[in-house]
């Protein structure tokens, strides 16, 4: 599903008048969320997930085949962790 077509589905899910409001709503939530997680706080949406950060620690490694080594600076990630009822909906409960 691209963009576009996923602003369709908003605008007919949340009976907006035309695509704009919905494009609109869509992007006044992923601001939010960025905001949120730039912040290094986090939301709960009862049912659907919650959105956090983790810290990730330094990390080495091997590149496969060669002899090179790597290291990976320590960083703050972007976690999802699903919610029960939309688990259950993908699932199919």
């Amino acid at each position: 599903m691209t963009k576009s077509d996923f602003v369709e589905l908003i605008q007919k899910n949340g009976e907006f008048e035309t695509k704009a409001a919905a494009e609109k709503a869509l992007k006044a939530f992923t601001d939010s969320v960025t905001e949120l997680l730039v912040a290094k706080d986090s939301i709960s949406l009862v049912g659907f997930g919650t959105f956090s950060t983790a810290e990730v620690a330094e990390k080495s490694g091997k590149v496969p085949g060669t002899d090179k080594t790597y290291t990976k600076a320590a960083h703050t990630a972007p976690k999802f962790k699903i919610g029960k009822t939309l688990k259950d909906a993908v699932a199919g409960n």
